[in-house]
């Protein structure tokens, strides 16, 4: 599924040359949930953005189903994104003046699905989520925990083979969470590969393998029993 061949990314700084992640080569496979965790400043968010597509890797390549994903025009990057990757960010990202439904409906927008359709596929993703009251809601209007759910069905409804994560629970409180990690646990049980960032134990611990990060180098990779599900 996702393959990194010695990729890295450093920063000059100040004349001083600043290596956000070091060469690293890994395998994600298929339906495989992996945990990135480490300290901060270690590097988690850089990996993220560059096993996604939006960050290129100054040295290396990375591969998303056998296709390497910066020898690919911006334009068709941004389509592989559109179709086969799926973001879930803490600050969520809602346009703050759309409802829910509309919010979901922006990925399917911008691939180019008919308003009748997106309309469809939009309140279903919502309806999946327990927000099928609450379509017509804008941001301000719901709870963090009911914007993070806008922000999972906005993630699923282009049917995403790989979902990335970044603290997806860090703003949640205890019962907004475990309502959150379920969700994971239904995702991954589709056969969806999913990489999540996270400083959260729970997350960590109901993963499939954990990644650790340290100084953005990878300092361990551990295997979870298999009988732990994913969050």
């Amino acid at each position: 599924m996702l393959r990194l061949e010695a990729a890295g990314k450093s920063y000059c700084r100040h004349g001083k040359t600043v290596e956000a992640l070091r060469p690293t080569s890994l395998e994600i496979g298929a339906g495989e949930s992996v945990a990135v965790v480490g300290p901060s400043g270690c590097g988690k968010s850089t990996f993220l953005t560059v096993v996604g597509g939006m960050l290129a890797p100054t040295t290396g390549r990375v591969l998303l189903e056998g296709q390497s994903l910066y020898d690919l025009s911006v334009s068709q990057r941004a389509g592989v994104r559109g179709k086969r990757i799926g973001f879930v960010f803490q600050t969520f990202n809602l346009v703050p003046y759309l409802s829910a439904l509309e919010n979901v409906q922006v990925p399917l927008y911008l691939a180019g699905v008919g308003t009748k359709e997106q309309r469809g596929r939009a309140t279903a993703a919502l309806e999946r989520v327990g927000l099928a009251e609450r379509l017509e809601h804008k941001p301000s209007e719901l709870s963090v925990g009911q914007q993070q759910r806008v922000a999972l069905a906005r993630t699923l409804v282009n049917d995403p083979a790989l979902i990335l994560a970044d603290e997806p629970t860090g703003n949640l409180d205890p019962d907004t969470r475990e309502q959150v990690l379920g969700l994971f646990e239904e995702f991954h049980g589709e056969d969806r590969t999913l990489v999540v960032v996270t400083h959260d134990p729970a997350v960590a611990a109901r993963s499939r393998r954990v990644l650790r990060l340290q100084a953005g180098a990878v300092s361990g990779v551990e295997d979870i029993a298999p009988q732990l599900a994913v969050a």
